[in-house]
């Protein structure tokens, strides 16, 4: 019974946000400069363009892509992906695709596409819900920080960070 209670607890624990553990990309052995799954695949398979038009995660699908900087996304509709291929830059994720708080930190941690914010028309994801709050509370100087540092970062391994 004690460890069904600690166990309960930790969970609690880090759902709140108290304990906060990395989230390190799909391949932590990968040196490229954008999130991807094994296959390519940005942001999980949501749809870029959704976090604007929608104001909030859409799941795409694998009938409706477009591929941008080698990452492939997919889309909730083909009006959504026509947005995107007319101005990609508008609708790609920034840090590509990775944690806009782990690159202040200098590291690269995997962005979860249901933990995001978009500023000044640019598309940030978080590791998890901590990140960003933490990124939150200092929004120029964390930015200036992560700004500084992605150039550093971008192509390294996030192991090796």
């Amino acid at each position: 019974m004690r460890k069904f209670f600690i166990a309960a607890g930790l969970s609690a624990a880090l759902l709140a946000g108290y304990v906060a553990l990395p989230a390190f990309a799909f391949d932590e052995n990968s040196s490229a400069a954008v999130n991807v799954d094994e296959s390519g695949l940005g942001l999980r398979g949501f749809d870029p363009v959704g976090y604007f038009e929608a104001g909030k995660p859409t799941k795409g699908s694998a009938d409706v892509t477009a591929e941008h900087n080698g990452v492939t996304y997919h889309f909730a509709s083909t009006e959504n992906r026509d947005l995107f291929t007319a101005n990609p830059a508008k609708y790609a994720p920034q840090y590509g695709g990775f944690c806009q708080m782990g690159a202040a930190l200098g590291k690269k941690l995997d962005g979860d596409p249901a933990v995001w914010r978009v500023d000044g028309d640019m598309l940030f994801v978080y590791a998890y819900p901590a990140a960003k709050e933490g990124f939150v509370k200092d929004i120029p100087g964390n930015t200036q920080k992560a700004d500084t540092n992605w150039p550093q970062i971008k192509d390294k391994a996030p192991k090796d960070l």
